[in-house]
């Protein structure tokens, strides 16, 4: 398996301010940057290959512990298609690298839940969610009668990414809406959601149906998966759980 780790995010104001740069994915949480939680957890997890995607300070605090840097680009659905296409034949752990809280065995859980599909996303419940990080900024989405937190991790079987890459850059640009997001699946399954009648079963069988995968959110996983610091707000919270623990 390879395991290709997104490190583009920037950030600014009092973030970088506080970090000292404006890369994400080198804030440090606990004494450890976001990008080396990222890394420490593929391995363990089983990655037999790693790779980064990220520019010149990525690079240069990443090379020795990775074996490939994928040069960033201003645009991150091309940032996308370099990940996605760097595993080629192989199974592809796509992650990205602001999951302060990202540890070996719940990787590895989903991984084996996930092997039996072609792509395969974490799922976390919202009680799962906020008992482990109680106060913390929302990050639960509804979907039907579903309250979830999604995982920032994604699974692809050999082959499968390069397959659905058109589809996988659209869901890339619509990632902040679920408005966007519905637009894509599709009238019935759009007149479903703005019903509130839309299942995670129906995206799924969705997936089946118009790209020839098997598609699978696969639930109960570990809320550690699912919170990433996308914010001040988020960095902020991240550091006093971790201060407490």
């Amino acid at each position: 398996m390879i395991a290709v780790i997104t490190a583009g995010g920037r950030v600014d104001g009092p973030f970088a301010e506080a970090i000292g740069t404006g890369v994400k994915a080198l804030a440090r949480i606990d004494g450890r940057t976001l990008v080396d939680a990222a890394i420490d957890a593929a391995r363990g997890a089983g990655a037999e290959r790693i790779a980064i995607v990220g520019g010149d300070e990525i690079r240069t605090h990443c090379a020795a512990r990775v074996d490939e840097i994928i040069g960033e680009d201003v645009e991150g659905r091309e940032n996308l298609r370099r990940a996605i296409c760097s595993a080629i034949d192989r199974p592809l752990l796509l992650m990205t690298s602001d999951m302060p809280f990202i540890e070996a065995g719940p990787l590895r859980a989903f991984l084996e839940r996930a092997h039996d599909f072609d792509v395969a996303l974490p799922l976390a419940s919202q009680s799962a969610y906020e008992a482990a990080y109680p106060g913390s900024p929302p990050h639960v989405t509804a979907i039907g009668n579903d309250r979830v937190a999604n995982g920032n991790v994604v699974f692809f079987s050999p082959g499968t990414g390069e397959r659905v890459l058109p589809t996988a850059q659209r869901l890339f640009d619509a990632r902040k809406s679920l408005w966007r997001m519905a637009v894509l699946l599709g009238p019935a399954l759009l007149l479903r959601f703005t019903l509130r009648r839309l299942r995670i079963e129906d995206v799924e069988r969705r997936a089946v149906a118009v790209l020839g995968v098997r598609a699978r959110a696969v639930r109960d996983c570990s809320p550690a998966l699912c919170f990433d610091i996308d914010t001040w707000e988020d960095y902020r919270y991240a550091l006093e759980r971790a201060s407490a623990a």
